[in-house]
């Protein structure tokens, strides 16, 4: 004789299995019915419901932090003209985020390949523009061919100065670090009472800027590359970020209230920030008081370059004025 006519209870799992639960008045429990505490917390491993199991959690990192990718915008150049100043003034904007340290991926490092370069790059959102800058790549004759077997969409930012200036705060910086440096006109100069200027020394070859530029016309357009004044950077950094942002695609965040002029260094500086204590301006290699040099080897190292000035102007269609 059967003792009740009620059915013991079955609890439908999942992927359709049954487990015998207790006798109940009621003849099925609900599918998102909840077992008691004692037997969910027997519950662990694999015993956990499946969905549990197929749906693995998003990497925090992707959530908070982004991702690392390859460059969008780089500035290739050029030394001694203010590329450390673009970087940090740019950085500010929120939506670009850089690499602290020069890489000199495409001139020293090539053969690391390309997931070493992006492992040297900050996590970035994908809203956000990755950068980075390594001044030697303008002058390297490989660097625009690599560059471009990258991505040729990438966007590339050079800092131009007075190549004259340039190459005397190039040798400043030089003579900082080798005391024992033979004086600038002997290193300028092949011949100096013929005016023969000595073109292999890479301070004065820096800045031959229209043959540089030529061969990064073989690889990319000039729609593609942002020449910065380096002249203008120091007294209307505003103006220069303000065109470095729309070259980028991106809102004019930076503005002159960024910056005040420091009159010690002779340069701008970013104004302090609400979180911090005091402004933010470019270390002490920065603006440093050039070596006085003969006019006359200045004058000769004018007419030197003006042939290549002139033809680098009409190269990008921009007089830079470098008298």
């Amino acid at each position: 004789m059967q003792k009740s006519g009620r059915p013991r209870c079955q609890r439908v799992l999942a992927d359709g299995g049954k487990r015998r639960l207790q006798k109940s008045p009621s003849c099925v429990l609900p599918s998102d019915a909840k077992p008691s505490s004692d037997k969910a917390s027997r519950l662990k491993g694999d015993q956990r419901p499946p969905s549990a199991l197929d749906t693995p959690s998003p990497p925090m990192s992707n959530l908070k932090f982004g991702n690392k990718k390859l460059p969008n915008a780089i500035i290739v150049g050029v030394k001694k003209g203010g590329t450390r100043a673009v970087l940090e003034f740019i950085r500010i904007h929120p939506d670009v985020r850089a690499a602290g340290t020069e890489t000199h991926f495409f001139d020293r490092n090539y053969d690391r390949g390309l997931e070493w370069y992006r492992s040297l790059m900050p996590r970035t959102l994908e809203s956000q523009i990755t950068m980075e800058k390594t001044p030697s790549y303008f002058v390297t004759k490989e660097t625009p061919r690599r560059i471009s077997a990258m991505s040729r969409d990438t966007k590339l930012i050079v800092v131009v100065r007075d190549p004259v200036t340039r190459a005397i705060s190039d040798y400043t910086q030089t003579l900082s670090k080798t005391p024992d440096l033979p004086s600038f006109q002997e290193l300028a100069f092949r011949n100096q009472s013929l005016g023969i200027v000595d073109m292999s020394w890479n301070a004065i070859r820096i800045g031959l800027y229209a043959l540089h530029l030529e061969n990064w016309l073989r690889y990319f357009p000039l729609a593609h590359i942002h020449f910065v004044s380096g002249e203008h950077l120091i007294t209307d950094p505003a103006g220069e970020l303000a065109r470095v942002q729309d070259f980028l695609g991106l809102k004019r965040i930076v503005t002159d209230k960024h910056f005040y002029f420091n009159r010690t260094k002779g340069f701008p500086c970013l104004k302090k920030p609400e979180s911090s204590g005091s402004p933010r301006c470019l270390g002490k290699s920065k603006g440093r008081t050039h070596v006085q040099i003969d006019r006359d080897a200045i004058e000769q190292l004018r007419d030197f370059y003006r042939p290549y000035n002139v033809k680098f102007y009409e190269m990008v269609g921009h007089d830079f004025k470098w008298e």
